[in-house]
């Protein structure tokens, strides 16, 4: 008997019949130990090329859907171009790439969402049903990186997907079999291209009952949307960065580039795909990994620009999308990144040399943590008291690196039957600074306050902002007005520092101090 051919579990079971067979004539196995077997059904494939004839170089997976076959994912290959494969009743996904065995001739991808095996079933994947992917930027100079195409189906409430990545621009797809049901049929390309000035990101989305034959887009300038990514530079620290960008929704495959600091990245994207992911990694320091920064949701529009700068000053403390500190009964915990860049970017990693948190009640400390900027946590008794948090981070470098952040906050809080936010501010200090952090010498600067966290959306109730150009030691007030303040920024080479206090309406307190916020040139 050749089992060769037959499933695993099935040969088993042969085996031990025909053991029981030889050796005696009343059965050795309990039959109903077999009656769960699903049964199982032929799936024959075969696979014809671009001339029509059968061909061994293709790659062809059968991924079980819903039904006894759910779990089943298989790739049948004989060198013939015909296979067989048995798997148990249900509703399987197919896809086959088939190749010529010449790179440049590209791929012919052939998906077949629905395919319901409820008996021997014989298909043929045909190349020759293929329709070129005829999708290319406006610009005939650009050079094609890469592409990827994603199809997802789901049945009977689950899903299952199948991808295609392409190194070639030569791509040919096409539907096999029956329509899926309306709406069950998601697909996603996405394709890259590059010129010497600019990138090109093409995304486009379909949803239906069957998968893609063929696909034509050919964008003009004023259908695609710029997306400008600015690499900063610290004083006299210049260096090569890296940047990814992708799509934020479905499953895709994104674009990857070095960029020299300070210099600017600018891709041309589809805004029929949705918002786009933006990555940063900042150029590494001897002995000190990269920080690395994301944006992500970016939303664009066709004909607009939107730019994003990475890793510049003023960097200070952030609390967008966190409320920063929370009680949750009697332990307190601190999340408050103090090292957001001017963009309001928060680092993965930050730099820095030393950081520290400190908790004090009723002017008795608690406890000082170090480790990560703006991050620790503490126990505390119950019972309402008065609180004073202070967290400092310092950072090694010339001006305008932010070479110490520290902030205060003093609030009333008493034991919580569950997290309850703690009312903390920060501000926000976002003056037009160049690619290295700096502004002009002995000329105003205009430096827009924002304020953040529990004093934000107009319960401020006093704002006091101050300057100092000699690294803190001197202050020098100068008024808010219409939510900013006006800097006579001092002589070429020095660094300008930033203190903010504040007082919330319920009288909440915040002392925050950027030390070389920024320098001159």
């Amino acid at each position: 008997m050749n089992t060769s051919s037959l499933p695993r579990r099935s040969v088993l079971r042969t085996l031990a019949l025909a053991v029981a067979l030889v050796g005696s004539a009343t059965p050795a196995w309990d039959t109903t130990a077999f009656a769960a077997e699903p049964t199982t059904y032929a799936l024959t494939i075969t696979h014809l090329n671009r001339t029509g004839h059968k061909t061994g170089n293709y790659a062809t997976n059968v991924t079980g859907i819903s039904g006894p076959g759910a779990d089943e994912a298989v790739h049948p290959y004989d060198a013939s171009g015909t296979t067989t494969v048995r798997l148990p009743r249900g509703r399987y996904l197919l896809d086959s790439s088939l190749t010529t065995g010449n790179e440049a001739d590209g791929t012919d991808w052939i998906v077949q969402p629905r395919l319901d095996l409820d008996r021997d079933t014989t298909i043929t994947v045909d190349a020759r049903t293929t329709v070129p992917v005829d999708v290319r930027p406006p610009d005939g100079s650009a050079g094609f990186l890469h592409s990827a195409m994603f199809v997802e189906v789901t049945h009977d409430g689950a899903t299952r997907d199948a991808n295609l990545i392409n190194s070639s621009s030569n791509l040919r797809v096409a539907h096999l079999g029956p329509d899926s049901e309306p709406g069950s049929v998601k697909q996603w390309f996405d394709a890259y291209w590059s010129t010497k000035t600019a990138g090109y990101a093409l995304g486009y989305t379909f949803t239906g009952p069957r998968a893609l034959t063929g696909l034509t887009r050919h964008p003009s300038p004023k259908d695609l949307a710029t997306v400008q990514i600015r690499g900063a530079a610290r004083p006299g620290a210049p260096g090569t960065a890296s940047v990814d960008l992708q799509p934020s929704a479905g499953p895709t495959v994104g674009v990857a580039q070095m960029l020299a600091t300070p210099g600017t990245a600018t891709y041309l994207v589809t805004p029929e795909r949705g918002t786009w992911d933006i990555s940063y990694s900042t150029p590494g320091t001897p002995g000190a990994a990269s920080s690395r920064y994301s944006a992500d949701g970016v939303a664009v529009r066709a004909g607009g620009t939107t730019t994003h700068t990475f890793d510049n000053a003023v960097f200070g403390p952030d609390l967008t999308g966190r409320p920063g500190v929370v009680r949750d009964g009697n332990r307190v915990t601190v999340d408050v990144p103090l090292l957001a860049d001017g963009d309001g970017h928060v680092p993965w990693s930050p730099q820095f040399s030393t950081a520290s948190t400190t908790l004090y009640r009723d002017g008795v400390r608690v406890a000082t943590k170090a480790g990560a900027p703006g991050r620790a946590a503490f126990n505390v008794p119950s019972g309402r008291a008065a609180y004073r948090l202070t967290s400092t981070v310092n950072r090694k470098g010339a001006p305008g690196v932010a070479t110490r952040v520290t902030t205060a906050w003093t609030f009333t809080s008493d034991r919580t039957t569950g997290p309850v936010p703690v009312p903390v501010s920060a501000v926000r200090f976002s003056p037009e600074l160049s690619p290295t952090g700096t502004a002009a010498a002995n000329a105003a600067l205009r430096v827009p306050v924002t304020v953040m966290g529990a004093a934000a959306d107009g319960r401020v109730r006093s704002l006091a902002v101050s300057v100092s150009v000699d690294n803190g030691v001197s202050w020098t007030r100068v008024p808010v007005e219409n939510g900013a303040v006006t800097i006579h920024n001092p002589n070429a080479d020095t660094g300008v520092s930033l203190r903010a206090k504040l007082t919330d309406t319920d009288g909440n307190t915040l002392t925050q101090t950027v030390i070389d916020a920024y320098r001159t040139r």
